[in-house]
């Protein structure tokens, strides 16, 4: 018997359909150009994505990076929640529904999915798109405006990906502690920059005033101990590359890394990594540097040598973003 299509493969299949049609040269143009917007000023009552071709060049664009950012946060927050599975999931900001594709490959199954964005374009194609996945075809697509005046049902798991940058400082507030309010979890993704992370620190801070305890990345759920404008934290995740990527971006690699911050905080027993790997493993001659978060609240570098013996051919495994070390996992 053949094994079913992991949740990725289903939807770059999926992807792959949306350009039919669509010149690869305005596919490239619409997708600069949406990245322009992105990363400018955006007023948070106008939708970015404006028809049905911006929506499909953006999607098959960034929805593989999206995807694979949010599952390595979830990911890691499963790792210390084993024992629990979501019910329902409310993505705030969802657009084309990058982040429930990434739940549906961390917890297999059905549960009551909504989704909810400005553009009604986004919605509608996202809507289409996760017809090829089971777990998702009984989705709610809603068009909302994300802001001040949002309000939310109680649910399980809210994400928030990739929205904090598209608005306002009131309207980021507003949307953490309406998250805060009404989920057991909330997962928030950013770009990896040192605004985006800065962005991710802001929400974590409110999650913990509002009683929340953060599972991952970080160890503990004190303050950061980054010093603001000397570092930030974020992560890494392995994206394979499009002919869109290609055209857009040029390059012959089949593969890029998209840069992520984020934070995971929960309301349900946690337990936390030991501590975390914070940066891509330095590998020496007989020696590993690691260099961690650790639970009391300090940044360390390890180095790890052949004398620790098994330890150390686990610390050439390790990977950027791993808990550490990898025995307080199962």
């Amino acid at each position: 018997m053949t094994a079913p299509a992991r949740p990725s493969e289903t939807l770059r299949t999926a992807l792959g359909t949306l350009l039919d049609g669509l010149p690869p040269k305005q596919a490239a143009q619409a997708v600069d150009r949406l990245i322009a917007n992105y990363r400018g000023t955006t007023p948070t009552d106008t939708p970015i994505l404006r028809d049905r071709a911006d929506v499909a060049a953006y999607a098959a664009y960034r929805m593989p990076a999206t995807f694979e950012a949010v599952h390595a946060a979830l990911e890691a927050f499963a790792e210390a929640t084993p024992d629990w599975t979501p019910t329902s999931h409310t993505d705030i900001g969802g657009g084309t529904g990058a982040a429930t594709w990434a739940v549906t490959a961390t917890w297999p199954g059905d549960r009551a999915v909504t989704v909810l964005d400005w553009s009604d374009p986004a919605l509608a194609l996202g809507r289409e798109i996760a017809t090829a996945n089971p777990a998702l075809r009984d989705a709610h697509w809603q068009r909302t405006r994300i802001g001040k005046d949002l309000t939310l049902p109680a649910t399980d798991l809210v994400t928030v990906s990739y929205v904090l940058n598209e608005l306002t400082p009131a309207d980021r507030t507003a949307l953490v502690d309406t998250a805060a309010a009404s989920a057991r979890t909330v997962v928030i993704v950013e770009a990896g920059t040192p605004a985006g992370y800065s962005r991710v620190i802001e929400a974590r801070d409110r999650l913990i005033a509002a009683g929340f305890r953060v599972a991952a990345p970080c160890p503990h759920s004190a303050a950061c101990p980054i010093v603001p404008g000397e570092d930030w934290c974020h992560f890494s995740a392995r994206v394979s590359r499009s002919s869109l990527h290609r055209q857009v971006k040029g390059g012959s690699l089949p593969y890029e890394d998209e840069k992520f911050s984020y934070v995971a905080a929960t309301r349900l027993p946690a337990t936390p990594a030991s501590a975390r790997v914070i940066r891509r493993p330095q590998i020496r001659k007989g020696q590993v540097l690691l260099d961690l978060c650790e639970p009391d609240e300090q940044l360390t570098r390890r180095t790890v040598t052949k004398r620790h013996g098994d330890l150390y051919k686990a610390a050439r495994d390790a990977e950027w973003g791993a808990h550490w070390p990898p025995s307080d996992r199962p």
